[in-house]
């Protein structure tokens, strides 16, 4: 068998992030992609007797009760974006913001923290932004730079909104509720 800690864990996280790349490159799905370097160097650097502590541990934590609301999140971004709720949650708030310099900016930060607290999934509410907030600002003259970092910084601050997947699978791996 090979032993990859015999390269020490820097040559060793050299490797691995070649292989992603490498893998990356040449088209593989990254689901399939990540789980195939992980085992890899799983069973690589701690041998074969690793297998069986990984499927247990994987099963535990997909058998954790709390990961029940990770589908609900993906339905609720779902009837979001199906529904125009999001786009009729946007035009309510340019009433608010739309007269204030900025307004529009800030206005989409708003509806990112709204989005964010409905619907719990990051990804899904920066792409919702992005059709809703980044055409509007767009037109209103907003420069395209601004008004794309706007959209990430209003997306990536629903990871501190409860209730955010994130934030549960950090309180299951960490034992905290």
């Amino acid at each position: 068998m090979f032993e990859l800690s015999a390269l020490g864990v820097e040559w060793g996280t050299i490797l691995l992030f070649s292989m992603m790349v490498v893998l990356l490159i040449l088209g593989k799905p990254l689901a399939y992609l990540t789980g195939f370097v992980a085992m890899f160097f799983a069973i690589g650097w701690f041998g074969p007797n690793v297998l069986p502590l990984l499927t247990s541990r994987i099963y535990s934590f997909v058998g954790e009760y709390t990961l029940i609301a990770v589908p609900m999140f993906v339905l609720m971004a779902s009837l979001l974006d199906r529904t125009n709720i999001a786009r009729d949650l946007y035009n309510a708030m340019q009433i608010f913001g739309g007269r204030i310099r900025g307004g529009v900016a800030v206005q989409t930060l708003i509806v990112a923290v709204f989005l964010a607290a409905m619907s719990g999934i990051i990804g899904g509410e920066t792409v919702l932004l992005g059709m809703l907030a980044l055409p509007q600002m767009l037109r209103l003259g907003y420069d395209k730079k601004l008004a794309i970092g706007t959209v990430c910084a209003g997306g990536s601050l629903g990871t501190m909104v409860p209730p955010s997947i994130v934030l549960i699978i950090y309180g299951l791996t960490s034992n905290v509720s």
